[in-house]
């Protein structure tokens, strides 16, 4: 089936969570004992899905950036990043950057400031939760919201926005202090790891939407 290099990136890095997983069954035992020793491969895994997500959505919205760059015209693009990039440059003490928007310049602003996104993103030590990625994509395509397209049957928006939020603060408690509040079991990964499949399937059918409106072009 055809996808984006993000989403191939992606499948690929969560071979390692399933490896994980594999090991957790080839030496888990039979007791609790057993099971209390190798939940360090569970936080391990819930540690690795967060970084994987976090990166597919950084790898998406550049993929989606250059698309439109090399397949778009100025003319073309929405009214919503217009409007982000000319505030930015409004906030420009530089006050001729408006001209590095003439002629083909604009692609350049949009690859530029793609970077600077994700620059400004690691310096606050972002999470990727629900808000911090529903930012990413408005920033850098002009989505107001990506994720009032993470629903199907038997999730709500809000309760997807919510089981990612719980699951990126347990990524928390499990790298900055050691031990998170409550166990984390391997079906807490397998989970997690479900849900995050889903939502990389329907962030990435916003984004080539998105893109596709523009560019006439699919992502894929």
């Amino acid at each position: 089936m055809p996808s984006t290099e993000a989403r191939k990136a992606f499948d690929n890095n969560c071979e390692d969570i399933k490896r994980l997983m594999e090991i957790h069954t080839d030496y888990g035992g039979t007791g609790a004992g057993y099971r209390h020793q190798l939940e360090v491969l569970n936080k391990s895994a819930i540690v690795l899905l967060c970084a994987i997500w976090e990166a597919y959505c950084e790898d998406l919205a550049a993929e989606a950036v250059e698309h439109i760059v090399s397949h778009a015209k100025a003319d073309g693009l929405s009214k919503s990043i217009k409007k982000i990039v000319a505030a930015e440059l409004e906030k420009d003490p530089n006050e001729i950057a408006v001209w590095d928007l003439a002629g083909d310049g604009w692609k350049t602003v949009m690859r530029e400031r793609l970077a600077k996104l994700q620059k400004d993103r690691n310096r606050r030590l972002n999470t990727p939760k629900a808000i911090e990625i529903q930012e990413l994509f408005k920033q850098a395509l002009g989505i107001d919201d990506i994720t009032a397209k993470w629903y199907w049957a038997g999730m709500s928006v809000q309760n997807a926005r919510n089981k990612l939020n719980k699951f990126v603060e347990l990524r928390g408690d499990i790298a900055h202090r050691g031990k998170p509040n409550t166990t984390c079991s391997k079906d807490k990964v397998t989970d997690f790891l479900n849900h995050v499949t889903r939502l990389v399937g329907k962030t990435g059918g916003g984004v080539n939407t998105c893109v596709k409106s523009i560019t006439k072009k699919s992502l894929w």
